[in-house]
């Protein structure tokens, strides 16, 4: 593989990996071959035991003591978690927004949504998603937090999140309105309100990922990949 100039080894490993979680090419209990991904990515094996070791820290794969790397457990409830512990991470920095947000902040904030009313496409309405959570983040969250958030955006590679977004109905339509929402209680101060329309609509973006997963194949209509007990629990590798 092609080296990607400005784009580190290490989250390079990572994106493969979780887009083989994604796409259903790798399933709950599968062991991940670090030797191969080093190989299949032209990079040596440090960067991909980095990647893993992130991962682990994510909940996404468990190292278990001399027994190799394998993917957690990955249905439609831990996806509602994911997306759960991010809105009330972003919650926080919303509502300390409307707490103590700069004028600047808030123009900035308003000059946003007035683009995403005129994005032209999905593509740019995310980027500009993107900067209205980056000027929240980087105005009122601490390193700690930014760094917290940090993790569960970077789950979902952007192209994933734009095939929901394309196989969804409206989805820009559905979705501007509760950033404009978010806007005005930052406005007016009101801090509760702010961080629960950041928690609901992060409990609405995981329902469309879960669509998307379901119509890919990856979870069945029930919710899952398959039965959970079917699928290896860490625990199981220990023994």
């Amino acid at each position: 593989m092609p080296k990607r100039y400005g784009v580190k080894d290490k989250d390079v490993a990572v994106a493969h990996i979780v887009s083989g979680l994604l796409d259903g090419s790798l399933r709950p209990g599968d062991r991940i071959d670090r030797t191969e991904i080093a190989a299949t990515l032209g990079m040596s094996r440090v960067p991909v035991q980095e990647a893993v070791n992130q991962l682990e820290r994510d909940g996404i794969v468990s190292i278990p003591y001399h027994r190799g790397v394998f993917l957690e457990r990955f249905d439609a409830d831990v996806v509602r978690e994911h997306y759960e512990i991010y809105g009330m991470l972003s919650g926080i920095a919303s509502a300390r927004a409307a707490a103590r947000g700069s004028d600047q902040l808030k123009g900035q904030l308003r000059e946003l949504v007035d683009k995403m009313s005129g994005a032209p496409d999905q593509a740019e309405f995310e980027n500009l998603v993107w900067d209205f959570r980056r000027a929240i983040n980087q105005e009122v969250a601490g390193p700690r937090l930014r760094a917290s958030i940090g993790t569960f955006q970077g789950f979902m590679p952007t192209a994933f999140w734009l095939a929901c977004a394309d196989n969804r109905t409206n989805h820009q339509s559905h979705m501007l309105p509760t950033y404009a929402e978010e806007l005005a209680a930052i406005e007016r101060g009101d801090a509760e309100g702010a961080k629960a329309i950041v928690v609901e609509r992060c409990a609405r973006m995981a329902e469309t990922v879960n669509d998307e997963l379901r119509r890919r194949g990856v979870f069945g209509w029930d919710g899952g990949p398959e039965p959970q007990d079917q699928v290896p629990k860490a625990s199981e590798y220990t023994r």
